[in-house]
């Protein structure tokens, strides 16, 4: 019997388990850090959705640019 309940990739990303898994395969075909992806991409994307702030694509891009810097 699977165990219900919020999964804590949702909680935390807005991603559920199996989505997280085809992002982490598409990061290593790509050599891009999955961490990285989901600290500073899909978190910041996630709390911005929930505080219903604007996601248009100038605020996509501040978003990756802030998360470009964290690699530096």
């Amino acid at each position: 019997m699977s165990k219900k309940g919020l999964d804590s990739l949702f909680v935390h990303y807005g991603i559920r388990k199996d989505d997280m898994t085809t992002i982490e395969q598409l990061c290593e075909k790509h050599e891009i850090d999955p961490e990285w992806v989901k600290e500073y991409l899909l978190k910041g994307y996630h709390e911005k959705k929930i505080k219903n702030e604007e996601l248009d694509e100038k605020a996509l891009k501040k978003l990756i640019e802030k998360g470009l810097q964290k690699i530096k």
